[in-house]
């Protein structure tokens, strides 16, 4: 019994943790073929670890992901999406971009189901983002619960955009919401489930969870954080930003350079891989 252990403990490390990463990032390169325009500029080396990590450094697994997200991304051409096209979404401040960070230096998205929708758009150098969905003062009932755009913003995350994200605080959330959450947790892969955290107000386990991923006194007060910290959005700020974020991602797509001067594939600004996210700051 022992032995068998030995060899399953073996075997399971083998395939979630190979040890030359390197070998299997040029493994899932050529395995992927010829590849060119905007294809080419997507599948750097950080990109395809990604989609490795994503389905437990499993080769095969990974191209499949990896070729229908290419599919996915010709059809939708997220890549194409600019400002002016979805700035009306961030006017009321459904979905805003924090000015901080997790105790990692994540950049923190946030949004307010009750008053959404962009979804990532990292700064430059960022791999991952936390996500602070903030329920209070929302009341869901079953005209607004809509499983099937759930499942399918499920769909696009996680398989169009592995690794991406960090965690996701579920802040305050109405009870009904955990009903509908089981449901929905059918269509969650087990690496995202984990990551989910739900989390109430006064509540012992809740604020060690928050402290554990935020810097407290950074943390606005409507999240339980620093009292004197609110949350305000200021749209016209944000715009400037998203401007400049749609001069840097045409700049981007449209360049011919693919590799830095050591022959390594260079890191894509990933600005617009979807719609912009407005910004949130504290004061």
């Amino acid at each position: 019994m022992t032995n068998m252990w030995r060899r399953w403990r073996g075997q399971d490390q083998h395939e979630s943790e190979p040890l030359d990463h390197e070998k299997m990032i040029k493994d899932l390169r050529a395995a992927m073929g010829p590849l060119s325009g905007h294809a080419l500029k997507f599948c750097t080396d950080a990109c395809l670890r990604r989609y490795l990590v994503a389905r437990n450094w499993n080769l095969e697994k990974a191209k499949k992901m990896l070729e229908e997200t290419l599919e996915w991304r010709s059809n939708y051409k997220p890549e194409e999406i600019r400002w002016h096209e979805v700035a009306n979404e961030g006017e009321t401040g459904k979905v805003s971009r924090a000015n901080f960070v997790d105790r990692c230096g994540r950049p923190v998205l946030i949004m307010r189901p009750g008053k959404q929708n962009a979804i990532l758009n990292l700064p430059e150098g960022q791999e991952q983002m936390s996500w602070l969905i903030d329920f209070s003062g929302y009341s869901m009932n079953a005209s607004n619960i809509q499983l099937k755009t759930t499942r399918d913003i499920l769909n696009v995350l996680q398989n169009h955009y592995p690794e991406r994200l960090a965690i996701v605080v579920l802040y305050n959330p109405p009870k009904i919401f955990q009903a509908f959450y089981k449901v929905v947790s059918y269509f969650i892969d087990p690496k995202t489930h984990q990551k989910i955290k739900f989390v109430y107000p006064n509540d012992k386990a809740s604020t060690e969870i928050m402290k554990s991923y935020f810097d407290t006194e950074n943390l606005p007060s409507e999240f339980g954080g620093n009292p004197g910290l609110t949350l305000k959005y200021d749209h016209e700020e944000f715009s400037k930003l998203m401007a400049e974020d749609d001069i840097k991602s045409g700049k981007f797509w449209d360049s011919e350079t693919l590799h830095d001067t050591n022959g390594h594939c260079v890191e894509p600004y990933v600005g617009p891989e979807t719609a912009p996210n407005p910004l949130a700051t504290a004061s």
